[in-house]
């Protein structure tokens, strides 16, 4: 008496089935991985601007007055460097905010210094605002 030979393995259903369940889950994943992606370079964003206007404010508490550039806060050693835009993924593309003065101040020949910062970056963030708005 010949035994039958028991072949073990998956049939073509199983191995079909198999990778639809895959591509189900890729499908889902890639855009929670994306969204997460812009969320997390958001959270950089609003952090480096963060430090920017605490040591923009700092300067002015010391010194009286406002820095003439952003750079000059790590001239100063207000700043170890100048953070970077994780959006416009540069450290240069910030957008400095001069501050208004009064006609008192101009006639007696104050210049104006960096008050503000925001990023020049374009695109809208996940809560809808711009972000050169933030």
């Amino acid at each position: 008496m010949e035994k039958a030979q028991n072949h073990r393995g998956f049939t073509l259903i199983e191995m079909v089935i198999v990778l639809a369940l895959i591509g189900i889950l890729v499908g889902v994943g890639i855009p929670q991985y994306k969204s997460s992606l812009k969320r997390g370079r958001e959270a950089v964003l609003q952090e480096n601007l963060h430090t920017l206007r605490v040591m923009l404010n700092q300067y002015y508490i010391d010194k009286k007055k406002y820095p003439m550039t952003l750079y000059a806060l790590v001239d100063e050693g207000y700043l170890h460097s100048m953070p970077w835009d994780p959006i416009t993924k540069s450290n240069e593309t910030w957008e400095e905010v001069m501050e208004e003065l009064t006609e008192d101040d101009m006639l007696s020949g104050v210049i104006p210094g960096v008050a503000d910062v925001r990023s020049t970056a374009e695109g809208v963030g996940l809560d809808g605002t711009p972000y050169n708005t933030w």
